[in-house]
């Protein structure tokens, strides 16, 4: 595979309108291929896979069935994995090849991983046998989202008994490197990785030193089966700009920079984000039955709670009856207790991704949830108890929804935080169920307290 080309200047600003994405549907329909490439060719790569993102699902394929039409392998990494997928279903295989030996061996796995299986063995079919082995031991040893996944097997490392001299023509001469690196790896005569040191300190060191008195003890690797989460937080943490990733054998086998960290935080920002709504991932070209399907599962889970709830209602269906004002209140003591939860639950999953939320203190934070939920328990049930009074003009009502509103707030800081803390625990991901379980748990508590309490306080 060849290394990535530096990208050309582009410009920094781009105004997408209707009327540019019209002309350029125009173009596409004249089967204009130099126009194609040019219009494209003149953009930055990101806003190029922006305009093919929006154009209609016929038109798209419409582009990519120009004979003549290529697209730029910058361009496909800047595309959604659904579109990625759709798009290489289009081409055919000694297109893909093209865009797999332009890109850097990272970018490049995650285009194969997006072809599908049978197309793949294909393209992997007419690669070199070296690129074939790299990918088939790649996809086949490294889980998805490992360190092994999206580490780039390109990186600069050299002998520590070299000299700054050996070490600077290397590089010059070596033609399979990164296109830009900023660490050089120092390694002993089995690869292990001893340390590094940055280019720029070779540049400034004269050309007899060795290299093992300039560098800096490798004090963070990545080991290659570590989850890409674990690789973010550490980068996060220890403010790496790059690190080197390691096998089973402490054996230097790739690197990891900056940006892919980047890419990493926004993606796991957007999942968990999905997640606490009980959303999984759609994209733009996603048909409306498509994403239909994608939401029915968490709906049929929230279907379920809110009978749940509904059942505990049922139980007091004699007092509501008696007394009217209690169905007219009853929703504002559970969504009270629902949305104080849910500021616990999100505070409570961030907590735990980057790992601030651990073993010592864990009870005290736990417990600091819970007064906070008792504390903001107080300050509403005191205003809610006098909007009612004045409202109904019933004094045993305000009471009434008054430690109503304080037992539920109170539970919702409490099971906030240990819902996501007990799912952590069985290995199950907090974002992803929390909000359902903590849900029902508000609802059913604000229902059970405030009709409860009106059995006993109302004498119903």
């Amino acid at each position: 595979m060849n290394n990535k080309a530096e990208n050309k200047d582009k410009k920094l600003e781009f105004n997408f309108t209707q009327q540019y994405l019209d002309n350029f549907i125009q173009i596409i329909q004249r089967q204009d291929a130099d126009s194609v490439n040019r219009e494209l060719s003149n953009l930055h790569p990101s806003d190029s896979a922006e305009i093919i993102s929006n154009l209609p699902d016929q038109r798209r394929e419409d582009l990519f069935k120009i004979v003549d039409f290529t697209i730029d392998a910058k361009i496909m990494i800047e595309l959604t994995d659904e579109l990625q997928r759709e798009i290489l279903s289009i081409l055919d295989i000694t297109k893909i090849k093209s865009l797999i030996i332009d890109l850097e061996s990272d970018n490049a796995v995650h285009i194969v991983e997006n072809i599908e299986s049978k197309k793949r063995d294909e393209v992997l079919n007419i690669l070199s046998e070296k690129d074939k082995e790299f990918f088939i031991k790649t996809l086949n040893i490294y889980y998805e989202n490992s360190a092994g996944r999206i580490m780039q097997t390109e990186f600069a490392s050299v002998p520590q008994d070299w000299t700054v001299g050996q070490t600077i023509d290397y590089l010059r001469e070596t033609k399979d490197l990164p296109s830009e690196f900023i660490s050089i790896f120092i390694v002993n005569e089995s690869n292990n990785p001893v340390g590094s040191v940055t280019s720029s300190r070779v540049l400034r060191t004269s050309r007899d030193t060795k290299m093992k008195s300039i560098m800096t003890d490798n004090k963070f690797l990545i080991p290659s089966d570590m989850d890409q989460e674990d690789v973010a937080y550490n980068f996060e943490t220890y403010n790496m700009v790059s690190a080197g990733v390691i096998d089973n054998k402490n054996k230097l086998i790739g690197m990891i920079t900056a940006d892919d960290i980047v890419t990493i935080l926004k993606e796991e920002t957007e999942e968990d984000t999905l997640r606490l709504a009980g959303v999984s991932e759609e994209d733009i070209s996603d048909t409306a039955v498509e994403i239909t399907k994608k939401r029915f599962i968490w709906l049929t889970l929230n279907l379920i709670t809110a009978i749940i709830a509904s059942l505990v209602i049922g139980l007091f269906d004699k007092n509501i009856e008696k007394v009217v004002a209690l169905a007219i209140l009853m929703p504002i003591v559970a969504s009270m207790g629902g949305n104080a939860a849910t500021q616990t639950l999100t505070v409570t999953v961030r907590l735990l991704a980057t790992k601030e939320l651990i073993a010592s203190n864990i009870k005290k934070i736990i417990s600091k949830e819970f007064l906070v939920g008792f504390f903001n328990g107080v300050i509403f049930a005191v205003i809610t108890a006098i909007v009612i009074y004045f409202w109904f003009n019933e004094k045993n009502l305000s009471l009434l929804i008054g430690f109503a509103m304080i037992i539920n707030m109170s539970i919702a800081g409490l099971f906030g935080i240990l819902i996501p803390l007990s799912l952590n625990k069985f290995k199950i991901d907090p974002a992803i169920a929390s909000s359902v379980f903590v849900t029902t748990i508000t609802d059913v508590i604000g229902f059970l307290s405030f009709l409860g309490l009106a059995s006993f306080v109302l004498g119903i």
